[in-house]
This record gives C-alpha cells, structure tokens and sequence, in this order.
C-alpha cells in the first residue's frame, strides 16, 4: 500500500472556510504525539525511512499504532510504501523497541482536524514548533500518478497551490530547524 500525501504551509482559516463552502465532512479532532526511533543497525536519516509509535487522543481515549514507512518513491509528491498496525499497550511497544536497541530520536506533536472531500482526507495540521500546515492524502495500491494528481486537484478546490508543497516530513523540519539553531 502506497501512501500519497501532498502537504502546504497554510493558514487554517482561509482552508477551513472553504472547506464548509465545499460541504466537505469533518472526520474528527485529534491530538497526536508521534516517537520516531533510530534503529541499531542502519541509519534512517540515510536510507529515509521512518519508524514511529504513535498515541492519538480523541475526547479521552487513545489509540496507540506502530507504523514504518519506506523512503519516498517519487520526486512530485511524499509518497512512500506504508505499513501500520494498531498496538494494545504503547508503553510495552516502547520497551521491546528499546530491547531491540531501538532508541527514541525526537517527538513530533500535532493537533489535527480531518475532513473528507472527493476521497481524500484533508487535514489541518498545527505542529508544536512549526506551525500551520494542510495535507492532502490518500491511499493506494499502485496508481500513484493518478493518486498524485487528485491531491493536486484538491489543493487547487482549496485555493492553494500544489507548486508549494512540501515535501519534507515534520520530523525532518523539526531536525533542521534544530540543527539551525
């Protein structure tokens, strides 16, 4: 399974609006914490993949989920081969990662609002230390182009331009600005 995401910097207001122009259906509210590990035997940040535990909280419940992403696949959006499984105890999750010399390397946090429009989910980010985004995603076996394209057509409903996406994921934007400071 392909994940095909395209994400803007953009403020939530102007997207939110036109999202209730658009009768879109808002999905949920959620606050997400995600851990990103290092792996003992090789270097994520070189082969660009991801390995994360994620905790996400809706009015008081939390769902916990395991998920590896593979490195990017295509150069025009920030596609990649996902895998994700939902975890009964995370606390226990973080104790056998860390067995297997896994180490937590950062922790990216966010507070979501999804809605669905033409069988995409777009979801107004607000990450801790980055600030405002919107992504446009979908899921597919293998028709990444036409996946791709949708996700542009989206973004233009939404009068933003896919011209300005980008491509970097938030983990990677928090570690530069770290290393930029």
């Amino acid at each position: 399974m392909y994940e095909v995401e395209v994400k803007v910097r953009a403020s939530h207001d102007a997207v939110r609006e036109r999202l209730v122009e658009l009768d879109a259906d808002q999905i949920d509210e959620v606050v997400q914490e995600d851990v990103y590990y290092d792996a003992p035997h090789r270097d994520f940040a070189e082969t660009d993949e991801a390995f994360r535990l994620r905790r996400e909280r809706e009015d008081g419940d939390e769902d916990v989920r395991m998920t590896y992403k593979g490195p990017l696949v295509e150069a025009e959006s920030k596609t990649r081969k996902e895998f994700e499984t939902g975890v009964d105890e995370g606390e226990t999750a973080e104790n056998v990662f860390e067995a297997l010399g896994f180490s937590p390397a950062a922790t990216v946090r966010k507070e979501r609002e999804r809605f669905a429009l033409d069988g995409y989910v777009v979801t107004l980010d607000a990450v801790d230390g980055l600030g405002e985004f919107v992504e446009v995603e979908t899921e597919t076996e293998n028709d990444v182009e036409s996946a791709r394209e949708g996700a542009y057509d989206v973004l233009r409903t939404l009068n933003l331009d896919p011209g300005e996406q980008i491509r970097t994921s938030y983990l990677g934007l928090l570690l530069s600005d770290d290393a930029s400071e």
